[in-house]
């Protein structure tokens, strides 16, 4: 293949598929990481900067990398090992070191038990979490209105899933504009539950591959696999991200994956026109994390009337009812 060719292929951005070369601890003294504007890296020592691009040796090849592909490189001395803590991007969520991209069945290994199903006493939704302390993420709607909320969450055994669930759950913050609810388990009884890591929904690029885990329709952990339609759709007043992953009841309030097992989306609605299929849309994982910073804003209290619970209209006798006509 000419060098020519392999240049071609960066500007396509397919340098995700054969340039994640080098394994965990595998880097060397000399070498460096290219982080490229399509959310994928390069690792290798660059051999020469130029104005308009830069050459990589790849060990096997030599690629030149336009500049304006180049998000940042960082020096191997810099570099955060791939198996090392992750970074902690505020003090509920977290941020994991960039990942090569796996499968979504591998990803599914890895994510799933941190996905859970929300339950209330009227309906069902998905949610996933943050936080080892149990702080959970799900849908505003989804428990809107109620305060006797579910979670339950799915172990992994050695041959099925195991059922966990936790009853004592108290709503921390709800946002009804942007449909986010921030929720706490009480329950968990000191364990250490499973979290996934927050990713920048900026990043994402029109055909991405991106995958959802929740329960639509009460049916546990179900996966479904699309694309990015757009990444900033407009609804609304609202910012989504269109994609073609199937979602349905249930699904609501569940992560939208990247390919690094990073939350890149929450399942929020779908066009259920006859017909038509395959627009679903998520809320952008930037609008989460701006919600989790600043929680204090919107938390919960159950003592104002605007805490979302129900409350039923009075009982209306036939003679004041007449009265009033």
């Amino acid at each position: 293949m000419s060098h020519q060719s392999l240049h071609s292929i960066v500007r396509l951005g397919a340098a995700l598929l054969v340039f994640v070369l080098a394994s965990p601890g595998a880097m060397t003294e000399g070498r460096e990481t290219i982080y490229l504007r399509d959310g994928s890296l390069i690792q290798g020592e660059i051999l020469k900067r130029r104005a308009d691009d830069i050459v990589v040796d790849l060990g096997f090849t030599v690629v030149t990398i336009p500049a304006e592909e180049i998000e940042k490189i960082v020096a191997a001395e810099e570099e955060q090992p791939a198996e090392g803590p992750a970074v902690t991007g505020g003090d509920l969520f977290r941020v994991a070191p960039r990942q090569p991209e796996q499968t979504v069945r591998e990803n599914v290994d890895r994510c799933g038990e941190a996905v859970v199903q929300v339950r209330t006493s009227i309906g069902l939704g998905s949610g996933f979490i943050i936080h080892s302390e149990g702080y959970v993420v799900t849908n505003h709607h989804v428990i809107a209105g109620e305060h006797k909320i579910t979670v339950t969450m799915f172990e992994q055994g050695d041959r099925e899933l195991r059922r966990v669930q936790f009853d004592d759950v108290r709503i921390v913050a709800i946002n009804p504009h942007s449909d986010l609810a921030l929720l706490k388990i009480e329950g968990a009884d000191g364990r250490e539950l499973p979290t996934v890591p927050l990713g920048d929904s900026s990043r994402l690029g029109q055909g991405q591959t991106v995958f959802s885990i929740g329960s639509p329709l009460g049916l546990d952990r179900s996966v479904s696999q699309g694309i990015v339609s757009l990444k900033n759709r407009p609804l609304g007043g609202h910012i989504f991200i269109q994609s073609t992953t199937p979602i349905n009841p249930g699904n609501s309030g569940g992560p939208l994956f990247n390919l690094r097992g990073e939350v890149i989306g929450i399942n929020n609605m779908k066009v259920t026109a006859e017909g038509i299929e395959g627009l679903g849309f998520g809320i952008p994982s930037n609008i989460l994390i701006e919600f989790l910073k600043n929680r204090d804003a919107f938390a919960f209290d159950a003592r104002s009337p605007n805490a979302g619970f129900r409350y039923n209209e009075p009982p209306v006798s036939p003679t004041a009812r007449e009265s009033t006509e």
